[in-house]
């Protein structure tokens, strides 16, 4: 692999911009410098002229569902489609989920992890499900960990398919248990009493625009402090993942007041998408749980984007076809979630480009550092740094387009976020040293991913 010099790009840290020159051996950053020169070389190396452009940290999405198996079918979008959509979204590491099968974690994670390996073409990480407790439980999180998955994920919903943890004092129980091992827990927040309560009262429809008022955001709130309670008790810190609302926003307000560290992650669809989506023949396509909320719901999230109350911004990337999707109007059956990932960095990128208060320093650790600190991956990903990986995006922060089908590339052959404008494109994605994306051109290699070990 040959040397790459990145001349003249303004390099964007958490703390820092500066107009500066980035030299890549191999897979690594080996010298930052205001000024690198050819003739200081002593090997050739590939010039890369970034006059112009904004270089990033590679982009790590936090939370996706590349190849899910559900309902009897599997996700558009499975490791070759994801790799793909997220190089040209500047993504080169992704966290993705293992299902639990309530015998072996670290066998789950290790038949992900291998299935991944061998047609994924950007990094990966993994957050484990766990969705009982059992005899055992403690070593087979221990082992998780030796294993270099470092996050479970709960679940305070989906009772009917067996994902709930009902019994509390069995979730304190594996709360304590990660606390004691070192592993982050991150919780869908979604009261599943409230859900059953309403879904077996109601007497209306079941159409997509019924979804938002089925699951409401008052079942977010209850959840996130169900769960806070429990993590308050246990004296460990919580990750509150695909925060929606404003009303579980509020929550996540008073239980830091009251000393709880939260770490919330929000969506693109949460930020700029509202519940009027779901209404007419197109409102299938934009089913996923929890529910689009309202405009109001929308702002105030925004608002604490900007005012650093929420730590990463993650896709969810959960893509079914558009035929998929439309098979069903009835948001029972319909197929629950969409894509996401490449549209991550366009989108809150435009809210810096329109001065909505959020720096681009603040983005880096919205998609980047933080992501890469809360997961374990960090310095090894998430920082322009020297000895860092050499996961690179370069970005036109000038660039004007409009999303669509046409120009997005996930295999839905649709995106939720089909005629907004927005500003910023990136023009080429490096992973370790290695193009997999310029000139709008796909070079990523079927099998070159590798897993990321979270390191606590």
């Amino acid at each position: 692999m040959s040397n790459i010099l990145i001349q003249n790009g303004l390099l964007i840290d958490t703390e820092w911009k500066r107009r500066a020159d980035i030299l890549i051996k191999g897979s690594k950053i080996i010298k930052i410098a205001p000024h690198i020169s050819e003739d200081s070389l002593t090997e050739k190396a590939n010039i890369v002229h970034a006059d112009g452009m904004l270089v990033f940290p590679g982009l790590i999405d936090a939370h996706t569902h590349y190849h899910l198996i559900s309902r009897g079918t599997v996700t558009a979008d499975s490791f070759r489609e994801g790799s793909r959509l997220a190089a040209f979204g500047g993504v080169t590491t992704v966290v993705d989920f293992a299902d639990d099968d309530k015998v072996n974690l670290a066998k789950c994670s290790k038949e992900r992890i291998n299935a991944m390996g061998k047609e994924m073409s950007i990094d990966f990480a993994l957050h484990q499900g766990v969705y009982g407790y059992r005899e055992g439980l403690k070593e087979e999180l221990k082992q998780l960990k030796e294993l270099g998955v470092g996050t479970i994920k709960l679940f305070t919903t989906y009772k009917n398919v067996g994902y709930l943890v009902e019994n509390r004092d069995e979730l304190k129980s594996i709360f304590k248990m990660c606390g004691e091992l070192g592993l982050m827990i991150s919780v869908h927040c979604e009261d599943d009493k409230t859900i059953e309560e309403i879904s077996n009262n109601w007497k209306g429809t079941f159409t997509p625009h019924d979804h938002a008022d089925l699951r409401p955001s008052i079942a977010e709130a209850r959840a996130i402090e169900y769960v806070g309670s429990i993590a308050l008790e246990a004296g460990v810190d919580l990750y509150v993942v695909h925060l929606s609302s404003k009303a579980g926003l509020d929550v996540v307000r008073s239980l830091r007041d009251r000393g709880l560290k939260v770490i919330v992650e929000t969506t693109p669809h949460y930020l700029f998408l509202d519940r009027s989506k779901l209404d007419g023949p197109m409102g299938p396509l934009y089913v996923m749980t929890p529910p689009l909320r309202t405009k109001e719901d929308n702002l105030a999230l925004q608002e604490a984007l900007c005012n650093g109350e929420i730590q990463v911004v993650a896709s969810d990337h959960c893509a079914f076809t558009y035929a998929q999707k439309l098979k069903s109007s009835d948001t029972r059956t319909i197929y629950p979630g969409i894509p996401g990932t490449e549209e991550i960095l366009p989108l809150v990128y435009s809210l810096v480009a329109q001065g909505e208060q959020l720096t681009v320093n603040e983005l880096v650790n919205l998609l980047s550092t933080g992501p890469a600190k809360y997961f374990g991956l960090y310095p090894q990903k998430g920082v322009l740094r020297e000895g860092s990986d050499a996961d690179i995006v370069i970005f036109n922060p000038d660039y004007l387009w409009t999303l669509s089908r046409e120009t997005t590339h996930s295999a839905s052959d649709y995106t939720p976020y089909d005629g907004i404008n927005v500003q910023g494109k990136v023009m080429m994605t490096y992973l370790r040293g290695r193009l997999i994306m310029g000139d709008n051109m796909y070079l990523g290699i079927e099998g070159d991913g590798r897993f990321v070990k979270a390191i606590r």
